[in-house]
């Protein structure tokens, strides 16, 4: 196989991607439903529910604006032989290959960022604003964009300079050892997230004493479930927009609820988004995800060590000499098939913990007072009650609010 030969099936792959994704879009965004549900007549008014269907096509127009661009630059950099020019650029500025490298993927990353800036900037000020999700200032826009580059640097930078130094020092076997690396990644960020990385752009504070904090902790006594950290963090910062979840391993586990989530839902509604979360940790739904993603990772990275040293994977890009980064490129642009198929079974798998989780809930606490808090969420946050399938079974990592309602009915 020849390097142009690669090239092309590179664009077909990107193509077939991108009609594959416009496709269900475009069924998901014209499957907008007229009548109101019967399930959600009792909280969801019809003004409420066109400002649903209005949201929702607003995001449709706005990703098909944002995706048909980010496809047109990546085919432009793919004829044009844009990739090997950055390579060039790069190894016009440093020597090291770890450095050229690195660079490389710094200044792609950072082209993309400021590339893309306007566009995070109307979701964030003109659409979110416009259906009154809306909390983050610009200050705070702009200060979460520099911490988020400046953790991009100091954590990615290195985890990337680690992965090229492992080729380049054991080459076929380099596999091995950067699993090994993003195996404990992985379980550190899982254990330390919200200690360590969340409080950088959030403040989390414990859960004060009265009557919600003893409701929870009577079910968690009920349920047999060592809860010591609850803590509430104020979302309402940045959107109106609300949302609990379970984060941590062992000791370091605590349940995280929004500030904004209290203020919506009443106290036999939170406890039962908290028998939820305990739900996905007595099942184990944690454990069991970190490791089928170190698997899929294991997966990845030993097919990455067959086809990395291949010449023909930079070539493809239009450079004349390989490179770890060109070919890291053509082989992540190649592997997407296999994300895809991935993703559908890691989804599958979401789900079906979803549900798992929302009969811990029903058993343990309360069907009704669940189901009721699940209708509020769906209002507040202008959720499309009517998702086409296809587009559920390729991107719902949650069951869809009137599927979860029957399951709740039924348990």
């Amino acid at each position: 196989m020849s390097a142009t030969t690669i090239l092309y099936v590179i664009i077909a792959l990107v193509l077939a991607d991108y009609l594959l994704e416009r496709g269900l879009s475009f069924v998901n965004c014209r499957r907008i439903a007229t009548r109101l549900p019967d399930e959600v007549k009792d909280i969801y008014s019809a003004e409420k529910y066109q400002q649903s269907q209005e949201y929702k096509r607003a995001n449709c127009r706005f990703d098909l604006v944002t995706v048909s661009l980010k496809v047109v630059i990546l085919l432009a950099l793919l004829i044009t032989g844009g990739f090997a020019y950055l390579d060039q650029v790069a190894r016009g500025l440093v020597e090291a290959e770890l450095l050229v490298s690195l660079l490389f993927f710094g200044l792609l990353f950072f082209a993309s960022e400021i590339l893309f800036l306007p566009f995070d900037l109307y979701d964030t000020f003109v659409i979110e604003e416009r259906f009154a999700f809306n909390q983050t200032t610009p200050a705070t826009f702009i200060t979460d964009k520099l911490k988020g580059w400046l953790l991009t640097v100091l954590l990615g930078g290195p985890l990337l300079g680690a992965v090229i130094w492992f080729y380049q020092i054991t080459q076929d076997h380099f596999w091995i050892y950067v699993w090994i690396l993003m195996g404990g990644f992985m379980i550190v960020m899982t254990m330390f997230y919200s200690t360590l990385i969340v409080p950088l752009f959030n403040k989390q504070t414990p859960l004060e004493q009265g009557e919600l904090r003893d409701a929870i902790e009577a079910f968690a006594g009920q349920a047999g479930f060592q809860l010591d950290n609850v803590f509430v963090i104020d979302g309402s910062r940045r959107s109106t927009k609300a949302n609990a979840y379970f984060a941590g391993l062992g000791a370091k586990k605590r349940i995280v609820l929004y500030d904004t989530l209290i203020n919506d839902l009443e106290v036999k509604e939170l406890v039962a988004v908290l028998a939820h979360e305990i739900g996905h940790y007595q099942k184990k739904h944690t454990a069991k995800g970190i490791i089928l993603a170190l698997c899929q990772t294991g997966i990845m990275l030993y097919i990455l060590s067959l086809f990395i040293a291949n010449p023909l994977l930079s070539e493809a890009l239009g450079a004349d000499i390989h490179s770890f980064h060109l070919a890291l490129i053509s082989f992540a642009l190649l592997y997407s098939p296999l994300v895809t198929v991935m993703g559908l079974g890691m989804n599958g798998l979401s789900r079906r913990n979803e549900y798992e989780a929302d009969r811990f809930a029903a058993r343990h606490f309360e069907a009704a007072a669940l189901a009721s808090a699940l209708k509020k969420l769906s209002v507040n946050n202008l959720s499309n009650l009517t998702p086409h399938p296809a587009y559920v079974f390729f991107h719902y990592s949650h069951p869809p609010l009137l599927r979860r309602l029957g399951a709740l009915a039924a348990s």
